[in-house]
């Protein structure tokens, strides 16, 4: 996803323009290479201006990081939170009966979700989870805000999931939080290795994949354990 140099920066094109581009580089950087690593001179060079315009237009590197974080964390707080609403309204939801399949149709219209808001600029996933930013900054506020309202949905997707199944335990939703989480930071991970995969097939993959888990369900069900799963593999 890598933004080739350009010359953004000559004279002539628009400011607003111009500031797009910066944003576009500056959230590649930031997301590839961390806050504490990012290079402003390598932004500028990318655009093709000058260090010292970056600084008149964004201000210090705080400053433009979180003029990079705030459009993306708005975003993906808005469409995961759409996504679960588009679950939970969905016509299987109205009937007690259905309402496994409906809940557990909810993370795939979350993943395509986030897949759809980050194309084009999918390191920006790694904004909001960035560890190196000076603890007391405005930035690390607003990524810390931004974190916690994705733990709170994901935290009540997960329960929800649970619920609709029949589960109440506290400590396999909690459990079943962290992998979720973990399972779609990977899934980011390994789609930014993989550029020519387009939301649309991520999603059709995932809905692959969580057949292939749901089909092992009922083993596990039954009381079946890793070392006991055919073929003998186990850790």
């Amino acid at each position: 996803m890598a933004t080739p140099p350009s010359r953004a920066g000559t004279k002539g094109v628009p400011r607003a323009r111009r500031e797009e581009q910066i944003l576009a580089a500056a959230t590649e950087e930031f997301g590839s290479r961390g806050y504490a690593a990012a290079s402003l001179p390598a932004v500028a060079a990318r655009v093709g201006v000058t260090k010292t315009l970056l600084h008149q237009y964004f201000g210090a590197k705080q400053d433009l990081f979180l003029a990079c974080l705030t459009p993306v964390g708005d975003r993906l707080v808005a469409v995961i939170r759409a996504a679960v609403a588009e679950g939970a309204a969905s016509p299987s939801a109205a009937s007690p009966s259905a309402a496994a399949p409906s809940a557990a149709g909810t993370p795939l219209l979350v993943l395509r979700a986030i897949f759809t808001a980050l194309e084009g600029r999918r390191e920006a996933w790694f904004l909001v989870y960035e560890t190196s930013l000076p603890p007391d900054s405005e930035a690390s506020r607003r990524a810390g805000e931004y974190r916690a309202a994705v733990n709170r949905l994901a935290a009540d997707g997960t329960a929800g999931l649970l619920a609709a199944a029949g589960h109440a335990d506290p400590l396999d939703a909690d459990a079943l939080n962290h992998v979720w989480q973990g399972l779609v930071a990977t899934l980011v991970r390994w789609w930014i290795k993989h550029p020519d995969e387009s939301p649309d097939a991520m999603a059709r993959r995932c809905a692959r994949l969580f057949a292939v888990a749901a089909a092992l369900a009922p083993a596990a069900a039954q009381g079946g354990v890793p070392g006991n799963l055919p073929g003998g593999a186990g850790y």
